[in-house]
């Protein structure tokens, strides 16, 4: 391993990028809000300006050969996601865009198999994406939510998910990292644990792609999913892994073209994995752009970009540790390159304005994760979260910035 990150050259990979050689009020620019949405490689550019410049051109449904073309390089896309995800079959793979209509997807269809009073547990640590959408499912079905508690450390309590589970549970929901803390979740032992009283587990990969690059195989996963855009990609696309069997007893969650075999004014017959869940025109170009992300990832190397984002969480968890009453919320020994903090009282808002004004870019508020700021009594916290084109060096300007902020707020 150590070989690997020898040969792990950060500013030759930050030439990839060119939003990073822009100012922001007089300042290079800092991006530390990658657990939003990481930056675009030129590669990853290019393959959107060559879509749209040489084969624009609707998929699936011409004999023509732009539509052929685009056609083509669309599933090529869809192969990829496939094999990077070691999934079965590439019918397994659903392109959709993003998390969000990934996970919505599956609560839908869920609507069909539940009945009052099942159960279905979600964890203390989600996103909101991952929490309403099951809500709502509980609403119009009568089930029940139960919830996986978390303790100061931003860790799950796996001894109280064993009393959750029990035969009324059909459905477990969890991400793999926090997008609020960095936790990264034991998610082996909670389908594992899920499975043996007979429930389905869907993992939320949003934050855990970037960093870790998932076996869906290996895992056992029912259902993942994951969003193009924290992965180099373009926004407006993303993935939805399931399991053949579990992705056939789902009905369309829409209408239209493209998921269909045959339509009478009599009767509709649907079409086979994974065009159900696809209907309309998709995201042709987003499709293509996510292939070609992937691409670039795989060829950096997740062994070399975890190694290296944490030598970045380490570096910059001590640096930040030595601003005189910064708090860090999520301690767990086991999370990825994201710190969220706070300052004494300041609010995070008031620190975030000023070092935007020092060309820093940081998250501040809830993070869509409130019940996480419910459990710590707090309005939300400064996020700063790392990707593998970041630096020590840009960690040290953080740190300046955050340091003349506190002297100007207090």
């Amino acid at each position: 391993m150590q070989k690997e990150i020898d040969m792990f050259d950060v500013q030759k990979i930050r030439k990839d990028f060119p939003i990073l050689n822009r100012e922001v009020n007089g300042k290079p620019l800092v991006y530390f809000d990658n657990a939003a949405t990481s930056q675009t490689p030129q590669v990853v550019i290019d393959a959107i300006v060559d879509y749209y410049s040489n084969y624009n051109a609707n998929i699936h449904r011409g004999v023509h050969t732009l539509s052929q073309e685009a056609t083509d390089a669309y599933e090529i896309a869809r192969k990829k996601v496939q094999q990077h995800f070691n999934a079965a079959h590439s019918h397994e793979i659903i392109l959709t865009s993003g998390t969000t209509h990934s996970i919505n997807i599956v609560a839908t269809g869920f609507s069909s198999l539940l009945t009052k009073g099942d159960e279905i547990i979600v964890s203390a640590l989600e996103h909101h994406s991952n929490i309403v959408p099951w809500q709502m499912l509980c609403e119009r079905t009568g089930a029940v939510l139960k919830v996986i508690p978390m303790n100061e450390d931003g860790e799950l309590l796996m001894d109280a998910y064993d009393q959750l589970l029990s035969e009324k549970t059909k459905l477990v929901f969890t991400n793999h990292i926090s997008n609020a803390l960095g936790t990264i979740n034991p998610i082996e032992e909670i389908i594992e644990k899920a499975h043996h009283i007979g429930a389905a587990v869907l993992i939320d990969g949003a934050q855990s792609c970037p960093h870790i690059k998932p076996d869906v195989q290996k895992l056992d996963v029912d259902f993942y999913v994951a969003s193009a855009h924290k992965l180099c990609g373009p926004t407006g696309v993303g993935l939805l892994y399931g399991k053949e069997e579990w992705l056939n007893k789902l009905p369309p969650y829409q209408g239209g073209g493209e998921m269909i075999d045959q339509v009478t004014f009599e009767k509709t017959t649907y079409a086979g994995l994974p065009h159900k869940f696809e209907a309309g025109t998709p995201n042709i170009c987003g499709g293509i752009a996510f292939g070609v992300a992937l691409d670039y990832m795989n060829s950096i190397g997740f062994d070399n970009i975890a190694t290296y984002e944490n030598e970045l969480l380490a570096y910059g968890t001590k640096k930040l540790l030595e601003i005189e009453g910064l708090k860090i919320y999520g301690t767990s020994k086991q999370k990825t390159s994201v710190i969220s903090f706070n300052v004494g009282d300041i609010h995070p808002y008031d620190i975030g304005s000023i070092v935007d004004k020092l060309g820093v870019a940081v998250r501040t508020g809830h993070h869509c994760a409130q019940p996480i700021m419910d459990f710590y009594k707090i309005p939300g916290t400064i996020r700063a979260s790392f990707s593998f084109y970041n630096t020590k060096e840009e960690i040290d300007i953080l740190v300046e910035a955050i340091k003349k902020a506190k002297m100007m707020l207090t």
